[in-house]
């Protein structure tokens, strides 16, 4: 089994600390939330199945990091300029194209996100690989929500889900409308 080393970066958000993990040649390979380290880890090691994962910790910030602060900053296309790879199956891999297509501001429900790569009745292999995403807000899941236009689940946390789609009201979304929201966390 080879052995492939990324780098790990710890940054604090509005939303908790963000992991950020980079290849040497500063590529998105996942961004998650400390609490949820485990599962990020884990979704690399299904991701790169036969490549032992070793992850190092560095101070550097990447293009990643810089790119982030810009977007908790009010640029919300900010994370749109990245280089990412990923890995994943060749559907995982389509589903999380068509993620980086949903703009800031719009949602999708799964149902018009599997009929957008072509595939209407995958509904639920939609869902199982939004739930799979392994870099968070960069390849937007956050922005799928239910037919029934309610949020659903998200993998760093529906109140984070929440929170990033109020955070980007400005570019024409008001959550408050949909239901199921809250409002601004506290």
């Amino acid at each position: 089994m080879s052995t492939t080393t990324f780098l790990l970066e710890r940054m604090q958000t509005p939303l908790g600390q963000m992991l950020l993990v980079s290849d040497e040649q500063q590529i998105l390979r996942a961004l998650d939330w400390w609490d949820y380290e485990v599962r990020m880890r884990e979704l690399m090691r299904q991701q790169y199945k036969g490549t032992h994962i070793e992850l190092r910790e560095t101070q550097l910030s990447s293009p990643a990091a810089l790119a982030m602060r810009a977007y908790f900053e009010g640029d919300l296309a900010a994370p749109d300029t990245l280089h990412i790879d990923t890995g994943g199956t060749v559907f995982q891999r389509e589903v999380w194209h068509a993620l980086r297509t949903v703009p800031a501001g719009q949602t999708l429900s799964y149902l018009e996100l599997a009929t957008r790569i072509g595939r209407p009745k995958a509904v639920r292999a939609v869902g199982l690989a939004n739930g799979a995403n392994p870099i968070s807000i960069v390849l937007p899941c956050h922005r799928i929500i239910g037919s029934n236009r309610n949020l659903t689940g998200y993998g760093g946390g529906l109140f984070r889900k929440r929170w990033l789609l109020e955070h980007e009201k400005a570019a024409g979304f008001e959550t408050a409308s949909l239901p199921g929201f809250q409002g601004p966390l506290p």
